[in-house]
């Protein structure tokens, strides 16, 4: 299958299906280390030969983290409070990792590129807002506002819950949906999508449907 988010070419084999055949059983455990995949893909994207925005101050700020952070772990006095350092940095993040995925993996997905004036629409339906008391927002970043975050990007995130009414009455003069969930239903929305997939990869009658991992892999939204 193609990917239009990479750009590439990618093998629908035994090992994937596998994995993808069993990815609402791995999804909380992967994601304590899910930051490992965001290194590898800064990587991959600033070596690659895609045009990228700012690609050399981008490796300079890479370069610069990889320096001072091995150096700042290596302060620590021993192994074990280095490798529980880095484990427990990883275990927070793993929060805002499962929020992200809660935002997008039960939404609606779209074919190619926005047109014209249904880039709002689009929005609208492919992003999930996490319902949540104001005292909360701290433990989401904000971005539980993932709607408002999607139209105005560059919006301070403690400025969000403030134009989530505006955005709001904005979905329904138009009659657009507006989904916010509870964490917990949430997360059971994404874990019902991962299943939905899953069930899928496994039916080896049609090895490339049309289906949720072929709108996976062939989406913009």
């Amino acid at each position: 299958m193609t990917s239009y988010f990479y750009g590439r070419k990618m093998t629908f084999d035994s090992v994937a299906r596998f994995l993808v055949s069993y990815q609402h059983w791995t999804f909380y455990p992967i994601m304590p280390v899910a930051r490992v995949n965001l290194y590898l893909q800064t990587f991959l994207l600033l070596f690659s030969k895609r045009k990228v925005p700012n690609r050399l101050e981008n490796i300079i700020g890479i370069l610069v983290f990889w320096t001072w952070y091995p150096l700042m772990v290596s302060c620590l006095p021993n192994w074990g409070e280095r490798v529980m350092f880095v484990l427990a940095g990883f275990t927070v993040c793993s929060v805002q990792h499962i929020q992200f995925c809660l935002n997008h993996f039960g939404a609606n997905v779209y074919e190619g590129l926005p047109q014209a004036n249904d880039w709002f629409e689009k929005q609208t339906k492919g992003t999930i807002d996490i319902s949540c008391s104001s005292w909360m927002d701290w433990f989401y970043g904000g971005l539980q506002f993932q709607l408002e975050h999607h139209l105005f990007p560059r919006l301070p995130r403690c400025q969000l819950r403030n134009i989530s009414p505006l955005v709001k009455d904005l979905c329904k003069k138009h009659n657009l949906p507006y989904r916010s969930l509870s964490f917990w239903d949430a997360n059971v929305t994404t874990i019902k999508t991962l299943r939905a997939a899953a069930l899928q990869a496994r039916d080896l009658a049609n090895p490339m449907p049309k289906n949720l991992l072929w709108e996976a892999v062939n989406t913009h939204g």
